[in-house]
């Protein structure tokens, strides 16, 4: 969600919603698609010509190939830009514990970097 947030790239973020737009209209429709193609192919090797069940059970494996390429390719597109984006996006902050030996002026400073500190960043 923070990548989300993120004030980076919009072309990224609409790449994103465009292809989860698309994953569900596509998946209904490929699914319902297949299995009418699969249903046609049944019908046409009991009652009429092999020729035309070959033809759309080999439609049916072209949908369905398609299907799984588009999917994997957008997948693994979106993988990739999230894994660079943590790579690219650690923000750490160090905080000192205060000590005896440390004088009061530095332990004061100490005291009020930590106080500036942004609230994306992460604390160790």
């Amino acid at each position: 969600l923070q990548w989300l947030r993120n004030p980076g790239p919009q072309h990224e973020k609409r790449t994103l919603f465009g292809d989860m737009v698309c994953f569900l209209f596509i998946t209904p429709l490929a699914t319902i698609s297949g299995w009418l193609c699969l249903r046609g192919a049944v019908d046409h090797l009991h009652f009429s010509s092999r020729l035309e069940a070959v033809g759309l059970i080999a439609l049916t494996v072209a949908l369905f190939t398609i299907y799984l390429f588009w999917t994997l390719v957008s997948f693994r597109y979106h993988c990739r830009l999230y894994n660079e984006w943590r790579r690219t996006n650690q923000r750490v902050i160090l905080l000192i514990p205060k000590s005896a030996n440390v004088p009061s002026t530095q332990q004061s400073l100490l005291g009020l970097q930590s106080l500036k500190r942004n609230s994306k960043e992460t604390i160790v």
